[in-house]
This record gives structure tokens, sequence and C-alpha cells, in this order.
């Protein structure tokens, strides 16, 4: 009996002992507490934890990637689209992401489906597709404010998809259509306005001469005669009539 209490005890020491060390990786921290009260936080490396008297609770300080689910949101110009992004963030304080709030990974989630749907909804749907960059940071800012009092940092959030409706996909395409049709008319335009002034401008130089015009003409006529027609109609300067009744009222 003496030896058998004897290895009962020697058990319960070894047993006592192994409870007591903790071994944690360079990315975890231990938030020890002490009687239900916090201590410290301890790691990485080999730790040691009083059995009953104190408990500790893993930390990971590792980048969380965290997927948001599909949101409906109701843009500024009332559309309804549905969003889905994606959270990076980290705890930079294990004490207070313990301590401060019950599951940080839980409320870090909800919170960032909120500020999803409420930062989304003030802007209309062409700021939705166009300016994605600007809306992640306006996301990522306010998260990470409302997740600093939980020892939370958010370095990034992603917005992956924005979806549509058949009708309103079919409506956008049609908009782009119009779109492109406008520009087209107004390059078009100004393509005239510009032929117009150009022509207004040489119409301007060649009257000053009257054999700058006239060679206009001969050259109008030696491209006339370089194509395959066999009616060439040539206008006659105004000039030459003018002359022969000059000459004809001189003669009489």
């Amino acid at each position: 009996m003496t030896a058998y209490a004897s290895y009962i005890i020697v058990l319960v020491v070894i047993a006592f002992f192994a409870s007591a060390i903790r071994i944690l990786r360079e990315y975890q921290r231990g938030v020890v507490f002490t009687l239900g009260r916090f201590w410290k936080v301890k790691g990485p490396g080999f730790i040691i934890i009083i059995p009953i008297v104190q408990q500790m609770v893993r930390v990971d300080l590792r980048t969380i990637v965290m997927d948001v689910p599909t949101q409906d949101v109701i843009s500024h110009d009332n559309v309804s689209v549905k969003v889905n992004a994606v959270v990076y963030f980290r705890v930079v304080d294990p004490e207070k992401s313990i301590i401060q709030v019950e599951n940080f990974y839980m409320a870090t989630s909800e919170l960032a489906q909120t500020t999803l749907r409420s930062v989304l909804g003030q802007h209309e749907l062409d700021e939705m597709l166009a300016e994605r960059e600007r809306l992640n940071a306006d996301v990522q800012n306010i998260l990470d404010r409302q997740t600093d009092a939980w020892g939370i940092k958010v370095s990034n959030v992603e917005i992956k998809h924005v979806d549509l409706d058949e009708s309103m996909v079919r409506a956008i395409a049609k908009q782009a259509e119009a779109e492109r049709v406008r520009r087209a008319k107004i390059i078009h335009a100004e393509g005239e306005m510009q032929a117009s002034e150009q022509l207004l401008q040489a119409a301007k130089k060649l009257s000053q001469q009257s054999q700058a015009l006239q060679l206009r003409y001969l050259q109008t006529l030696t491209e006339i005669a370089n194509e395959r027609s066999n009616t060439i109609v040539f206008p006659i300067p105004m000039d030459i009539f003018q002359t022969l009744v000059d000459k004809t009222k001189s003669s009489g």
C-alpha cells in the first residue's frame, strides 16, 4: 500500500507540473488570469501557469482574413444590389481582445456587415461600381475606429462583388450604349465645326488673290481628270465673264 500510494503521489505531482507548462508559438500570446483577475500577457515561448489558481487564454496575433457574407444593399438612388467583401484584421492588444469583448471575431464580423450596408447605402450605384477604392477606404476607417477599443487593427477592406439584377444589367447596358452614341454625335459635330472653320479660312485666303483661285480650279480639274469619268463639269470663274464684258464694252 505504501508503494502504491507513493506511485499515486508521483503521478499527481507529474500531472500537476505538466498542467502548469504551456508552450506558446511566436505568433501567440497568453492572457493570464489569477483567481479570475487579469494578471499579465505572457509569451511567446515556455510559460508556467499555477494550476487551479491561474487560467490562460491563447490569442493569435496573425492577420485574420474574414469573409463578409453577401449583404442586400439599397443604394442612394434606390437600386437593390448584393455586395460581399473581405476584411483583413489582427489583434494588436491581447488584453483588450479578451476582456473588452466576448468574441472579437464574431463582433468584428457583425460590425463589418452593418458598416458595409451603412456606407454603401449612402452612395449611388455608379459610385459603387466606379469608386470602389474610396468605398473600401471608408469602410476600413470606420471599422478601424470602432474596433480599436477591442484591441483590433483593421488593415484592409476589399469589396469583392457588386451583383445586380438582370433587369438592372440590361438598363445599364442601354445607358452605356446611349452614352456612346451621344459621344459619337458630339465628336462628329465638333469635327464638322472644325472643318467649316478651316474651309472659311481657306475661302478668305483664296478670295484675296484671284490667281490663287484660278490655280485651285486647275488643281481640281487635274484631280477630276484622273478619275475614270467621261463627263467633267468644270465651273468657270465669273472673272472671265467680267473680262469679256469689259472688252466688249471697250470695243463697242
